[in-house]
């Protein structure tokens, strides 16, 4: 009885570490394939060499005090990260502008093609291509609250899997 016993566990602890990792690299990270750019129907502000991102990334709630029921909840957009396009850390951006301001951060950043890593909603993380060009701002929306204009075409667009829209697709030459 105690080898049967035995036999069962060993198997067991083996399914439990070969399903563990299958299923927790499932849903670590979404990528989606392409890049996002600056709205095409904004001109730039400038012809400098530096652009600039804003990422709405996934909200999450921030209470203060130790009593929550006591105290109001705001919302704030999660920290991410931009790599270049060999994969190398450009910068770590805390996502917030102030205590109690709901708005991302506007990051400055040197024309080319990036990398974004940030939480949205509904997945842990989401890898996006960015296209920073001078004087413009591109802006990617992971917090599935962004509308685009109804005149925009599907084309036009950049959608996360489930079809959320995530920005203005790049134009090919970039």
């Amino acid at each position: 009885m105690l080898a049967w016993y035995l036999g069962l566990m060993k198997r067991a602890r083996f399914l439990l570490l070969g399903v563990i990792p299958l299923m927790a690299s499932c849903a670590s990270q979404t990528i989606i394939s392409d890049s996002v750019g600056p709205n095409p129907l904004a001109g730039a502000t400038s012809l400098a060499g530096t652009g600039y991102l804003r990422v709405f990334s996934e909200r999450e709630p921030v209470t203060e005090g130790f009593d929550a029921g006591a105290n109001p909840t705001y919302y704030q957009h999660t920290d991410y990260r931009v790599y270049d396009e060999r994969g190398k850390l450009v910068k770590y951006v805390g996502n917030t502008i102030g205590e109690y301001d709901p708005s991302p951060r506007l990051l400055s950043l040197a024309s080319g093609r990036y990398i974004v890593k940030a939480r949205a909603k509904d997945y842990l993380t989401v890898e996006v291509p960015v296209v920073i060009e001078p004087g413009r701002t591109t802006s990617v929306h992971l917090d599935d609250l962004w509308k685009p204009p109804a005149e925009a075409t599907a084309n036009e667009l950049v959608f996360e899997p489930d079809g959320n829209p995530v920005g203005w697709r790049a134009y090919q030459g970039h």
